[in-house]
């Protein structure tokens, strides 16, 4: 037998002497592990096909294999998301809209249809649209609260319905049960970001809900440090084709940001209470000012929704709109660049550690026709995100901006 090779040369003994554990990297994780030999990676194949054949787990929990399937931090949040969600299953993705087509390109086939709710986020609508055209599905928009018109738009072929709770701007809330009881043999498919996991009085997935999507940006990182989403399911079958779509086209959280969000998840849920009593206050405050004509907020007692919320919601999110009364488009935006001039910031998104404002025309419906914004009911609107700021402190912010 000849004699197994040892390094010898300054540069190979130098790099291998500072490697540790699995990593092929002297200083981090890296994304590929040293799997020892060829048995570990006949057992990693072997327990991936039996999480398929047995439908028992999702694989995205295997042990690390490369970087694009997952990591130990991956695997460390998404047993964070299942206990969360309280699901069988769950992913973790680079951002909530990666999340949203993964789950619509596993659903939807040629010949299939799709019910969505109106109000849902702008790139939802785009993007189910032109996968439909793409692909010969079909689909019907239908408007928040509209239960015969939902119920008139479900088909023997449909394959989804969707939507948000609580939605953005107008934050209505959905009565998870009888979205369910409606859906049939479709798949009700839920995009929880601005209630989250800590809003409803029963977890969604136990509520009548089949898939959960939600961009893990918002108050599950409450920093606005790191993008990334995901996807919770009691669904196992579903849960490994969306692996294995995502394993092939790519979209898997780094290391580096599931590692962060993971860090800061014991925050998480104490801040975003901190935004949701804050937001009611502020909510209370501007349905009293003399120069606001319309505020929304589930909060509020003569939320369009009130009774649901009652019913199915604990805690009332930290999102919140309003329409100052007597303005055109033109001066609501000004409006938000005054209220700008003091601590609150002008940026999109919410659920972050400051107060963000922004004219919702500008920012979200840049495009859309006048007459469409009013049809909707979207138009001339201030959005606050409310942050973990002293709340008195922005209500004084926007009684100095209001005048």
């Amino acid at each position: 037998m000849t004699e197994k090779p040892i390094a010898r040369g300054l540069a190979t003994k130098a790099l291998h002497e500072r490697l540790t554990g699995d990593s092929l990297n002297p200083t981090q994780p890296s994304i590929v592990a040293d799997l020892k030999d060829s048995s570990t990676v006949i057992k990693w194949q072997e327990e991936k096909g039996e999480a398929h054949f047995m439908q028992e787990r999702c694989w995205a929990e295997l042990s690390p294999f490369y970087g694009r399937y997952g990591s130990q931090q991956t695997r460390q949040l998404i047993e964070e998301v299942k206990k969360l969600e309280e699901s069988a299953a769950a992913l973790v993705c680079d951002c909530g809209m990666q999340a949203i087509a993964l789950v619509f390109d596993i659903l939807l086939t040629p010949g299939s249809h799709a019910v969505l709710l109106t109000q849902i986020y702008n790139k939802t609508k785009t993007y189910v649209n032109r996968l439909c055209e793409r692909i010969g599905a079909e689909v019907t928009i239908v408007n928040d609260g509209d239960w015969d018109a939902i119920e008139a738009a479900i088909r023997p072929n449909t394959k989804v319905l969707f939507a948000e709770t609580f939605t953005n701007p107008l934050v209505r809330a959905q009565d998870i049960a009888r979205l369910s009881s409606l859906a049939g043999a479709a798949k009700l498919v839920i995009d929880s970001t601005i209630v989250t996991p800590w809003g409803p009085k029963r977890p969604l997935l136990q509520a009548g809900v089949d898939i959960v999507v939600a961009s893990g940006t918002k108050a599950l990182g409450g920093q606005d440090a790191d993008l990334w989403g995901y996807v919770a399911t009691n669904d196992i079958d579903i849960a490994n084709r969306v692996m294995d779509l995502m394993a092939m086209r790519g979209g898997i959280l780094d290391w580096r940001r599931a590692q962060s969000v993971v860090e800061g998840l014991a925050s998480a849920k104490e801040n975003f209470q901190i935004r949701c009593h804050s937001a009611a206050q502020i909510a209370a405050y501007l349905s009293g000012h003399p120069k606001v004509a319309d505020v929304f907020h589930p909060s509020l007692t003569d939320h369009v929704d009130r009774k649901i919320i009652q019913q199915q919601y604990a805690m009332t999110g930290s999102l919140l709109s309003f329409r100052p009364a007597n303005k055109s488009e033109a001066e609501v935006g000004a409006l938000c660049d005054k209220i700008a001039e003091t601590f609150i910031r002008y940026a999109p998104s919410f659920d972050g550690l400051t107060t963000k404002v922004n004219h919702h025309q500008s920012v979200s419906e840049y495009f859309t026709p006048p007459s469409v914004l009013q049809k909707m009911g979207i138009d001339k609107l201030v959005r606050l995100g409310v942050g973990v700021e002293d709340t008195d402190d922005i209500i004084a912010a926007l009684r100095w901006a209001l005048g």
